[in-house]
């Protein structure tokens, strides 16, 4: 009766456990995807819309050296992405990497897309966005400007200034682009804009004064993005506000973070300020991609701002005033990354290996960690460094993750081995514990004493076991934030069905891998269907952990050796929700471990039943097959 309601609780337990990990993990998971799905739907603008006022214009004449973000109507109509563009004269961007344009209307890089980047798996999907104009849904732009003192009457380029362009080349690698603006009252403002072959903008500019007065300027830098920013909402990702700012250190403020900054800075708008900043950059990131402001290293920053006001959010620096003699020129460089977290772009910093990236390059302050590595970086950053070696060596990362696996295992094969051969030794005396069983059937106690002089006399730890799975929890971890946040993960694909080993198998056993045409998300909803979501890589994750586990000891108490039997089905669940490249390394990290402690059995004298019994049942059907040929 013990056993029996032993057996019913482990049985209970197991199921709380894979209802809840469904519960708190699948189905929160699924629910963002859709909602960002619906809401990207919501907000595609309708084709007949016309454009409205440019939200979020940047502060101009008469500005405070420390200005707050711009304030568009509220009730701005929202125009397609085409019409917006269309609607003004630009200068094109052609590059490898990026196409787009800027706008000769407040000389704003607003219109970028990443060619080497698609939105699907599919290479004929459109490209990934990641500038749009003002006046368009979702409006992200970076904008560098002169600000005046308060009280000023110097007229300084803004949003809704029509800059001229010097000649009429596209804006490339090899042809840097010329802007000219006049005020009217003797500043001659003359912009020179460049691109290098990957994502960083560099911006000269120069202010000629030719007046009856000398002027004070202060050159000013910002990014805005309208609306709210989708992001993935876990907590091993950061996504929104960033900046590494001098002693002050990394900064990371989420969106919700900036709503509630208590930090007033003028008009409507609130946000985080800091000051007196030397060696600083800062800018928004998502989970793949990134705009970031990168100033002079030696410049120090009077303000650098992470604020928000009127539906967006905006990141922005200011530089000391500059004060320009009659017949003089004020000059100030900025320059701006926007585009996908390639670690060899950004940078990787790691002793003796890594990548320099625009980090090395430019002599940057940790602009390495706009990939967030986190806090167990050390070893994150050595896995996806063995991963991307291997990778550049075979050409896949699929078969990267197989070999990396391959060498973690042999790291920690002398360990692994010690275990399984006390796990042997544990399989060996499993008679002698049940002969204790039934000698003691009443005395607990007795059994563990007895028990433990068994293990003493044999040399047995009985936690051994534990250490193979111990072992692969770093691991594991490792390769899950690896493949979750790095962009050369994304849509990587493996072999057969599998297109992004990023994303969880697109399989599914319940529609018998898509022989039956519905979604059971759509049916059952997210609470019921998240159930009968099950591909085929979490399957053969699932049996290879059940041989192993069929491998190991039974633990003498009842109710544990239940809750392990469930354990393959209970995991088989939750891995099911996980990146592919996940489930894959955990069953090929089951398969070598399967043979690694079949081998270390046999050669400790352990007889492998599941293996000899496999083996004892396909030699009864080939003399049957026999038999039957001969009748």
């Amino acid at each position: 009766m013990s056993d029996n309601r032993n057996t019913i609780l482990a049985v209970i337990l197991s199921g709380l456990v894979l209802i809840a990990w469904q519960y708190f993990y699948n189905v929160p998971q699924m629910e963002k995807q859709r909602e960002a799905q619906r809401q990207a739907e919501l907000q595609k603008p309708a084709p007949q819309a016309t454009p409205g006022a440019a939200p979020g214009t940047a502060p101009g004449t008469s500005a405070t050296p420390s200005p707050a973000p711009g304030a568009p109507a509220a009730d701005a109509p929202v125009a397609s992405r085409e019409t917006v563009l269309a609607s003004g004269p630009r200068i094109k961007i052609e590059t490898p990497r990026v196409t787009g344009s800027i706008a000769l209307k407040g000389a704003r890089i607003d219109d970028l897309a990443l060619v080497q980047f698609r939105e699907t798996v599919d290479p004929k999907s459109p490209a990934v966005v990641l500038l749009s104009p003002s006046g368009t849904a979702e409006p992200y732009y970076a904008e560098f400007l002169w600000l005046t003192a308060n009280g000023s009457s110097v007229k300084t380029p803004n949003a809704e200034t029509v800059w001229q362009q010097e000649g009429s080349n596209t804006l490339s690698p090899s042809t840097p682009v010329i802007l000219k603006y006049e005020n009217g009252q003797g500043l001659t403002f003359r912009r020179t804009i460049s691109i290098d072959d990957r994502y960083l903008f560099s911006i000269r500019d120069e202010v000629i004064n030719q007046g009856s007065a000398p002027v004070t300027l202060y050159p000013f830098g910002l990014i805005s993005r309208g609306g709210k920013p989708p992001v993935s909402g876990y907590a091993i990702l950061h996504e929104g506000p960033i900046g590494y700012l001098g002693e002050h250190g990394l900064q990371e403020f989420s969106y919700k973070n900036i709503d509630e900054a208590k930090t007033s800075t003028g008009g409507n708008s609130r946000g985080i300020v800091f000051t007196k900043v030397t060696d600083g950059w800062l800018g928004i990131t998502d989970k793949y991609w990134a705009t970031a402001l990168l100033p002079e290293t030696t410049a120090t920053l009077e303000s650098a701002r992470f604020t928000t006001g009127d539906k967006r959010y905006q990141t922005d620096y200011m530089l000391g005033a500059q004060t320009i003699p009659i017949g003089g020129t004020g000059v100030a460089n900025g320059r701006l990354f926007a585009g996908a977290k390639e670690a060899a772009t950004v940078g990787l910093n790691f002793p003796l290996v890594g990548f320099g990236g625009y980090n090395k390059q430019l002599g940057l302050n940790h602009f390495d960690l706009l990939i967030d590595w986190g806090h167990f970086y050390f070893i994150t950053k050595p896995m996806f460094l063995a991963l991307d070696w291997f990778y550049r060596l075979v050409g896949n990362f699929g078969i990267a993750i197989l070999l990396v696996t391959v060498i973690v295992k042999l790291l920690f094969f002398p360990l692994a081995n010690k275990s399984y051969a006390s796990m042997a030794k544990m399989k060996s005396v499993q008679p002698q514990l049940q002969a204790l069983k039934e000698r003691y059937p009443d005395d607990r106690v007795k059994q563990q004493q007895e028990m433990m002089e068994i293990y003493k006399k044999e040399k047995i730890n009985p936690i051994a076991g534990c250490l193979p799975v111990a072992l692969q929890i770093p691991v594991f971890f490792s390769l899950y934030k690896v493949l979750f946040i790095t962009i050369e993960m994304r849509h990587a694909p493996f072999f057969g069905w599998i297109k992004d080993l990023s994303a969880p198998d697109p399989t599914n056993l319940f529609t018998l891998f898509g022989l039956i045409p519905f979604d059971p998300i759509a049916l059952l909803g997210p609470h019921f269907g998240a159930y009968l979501v099950m591909g085929i890589w979490p399957i053969i994750m699932g049996i290879t952990m059940w041989v192993q586990m069929k491998l190991n000891p039974a633990p003498p108490d009842p109710t544990q050796k239940m809750i392990f039997d469930w354990m393959p089905l209970i995991f088989t669940f939750m891995l099911a929700g996980f990146p592919a490249g996940l489930v894959i390394y955990w069953a090929w990290n089951n398969l070598l471990s399967v043979l690694q402690q079949s081998y270390i059995m046999r050669r400790n004298g352990v007889k492998v039943e599941l293996f000899d019994n496999l083996k004892s049942t396909f030699q009864k059907k080939s003399v049957t097959t026999e038999t039957k040929k001969a009748t």
